[in-house]
């Protein structure tokens, strides 16, 4: 079934779109979102009440850019970086002891969010500012859903249920709304551009 400019995802609308030559522009796809996220994790904003790193914003825009496919794709292959021993998250640390510690839940869900967002996107979610805000919503609470059972389960009887929700998601919400609208802005406006070509 052929695609048409309504369904394609800002990944899809430049170069081929069949074949072999398809393929190689794909595996070029994946390898720039992984590379997105390695440079995003490695971005650090000064902010209170934490430091700003761009991880999110990496996840869930690779996701809207490239599609459910390419953007779990993408996420796969920066956890398997990380995994086998790869410093591409944050901070100089990697192998599956740091993937099992206080941010594993959040790193599968970059890869979960990605994949949602890529679904929004392909129906259109990506193209204002409005419903781009609410997929960023939607990505971050998915990203949340993952990190902060993960938190509980290593912290909870320790260190009880305000502690895991101040340093698991309430530290970070400033810096999750400023990225949501930082994307909300940008991925439209890469749209704006595409449709004035």
């Amino acid at each position: 079934m052929a695609t048409t400019m309504n369904d394609k995802v800002l990944g899809e609308v430049f170069g081929p779109s069949e074949g072999t030559a398809k393929l190689t522009k794909d595996v070029a796809l994946v390898a720039a979102g992984i590379t997105v996220m390695i440079v995003a994790a490695n971005i650090r904003v000064p902010m209170w009440p934490v430091p700003i790193t761009m991880q999110t914003f990496g996840a869930l825009t690779v996701g809207a850019v490239l599609g459910l496919r390419l953007g779990l794709f993408a996420m796969l292959g920066y956890l398997v970086l990380g995994m086998v021993g790869f410093q591409v998250f944050t901070g100089d640390s990697a192998g599956l002891a740091y993937m099992a510690g206080p941010t594993g839940g959040y790193l599968v869900g970059f890869a979960a969010a990605a994949g949602v967002m890529g679904y929004l996107a392909r129906r259109g979610w990506d193209r204002s500012f409005g419903k781009m805000a609410l997929a960023m919503l939607i990505g971050n609470l998915v990203i949340y859903a993952f990190g902060m059972p993960w938190m509980a389960y290593l912290f909870l009887a320790e260190n009880g249920a305000a502690w895991v929700f101040q340093y698991g998601m309430g530290n970070f919400l400033i810096g999750d709304a400023l990225k949501l609208v930082l994307a909300a802005l940008v991925v439209p406006g890469l749209w704006k551009l595409v449709g004035s070509k």
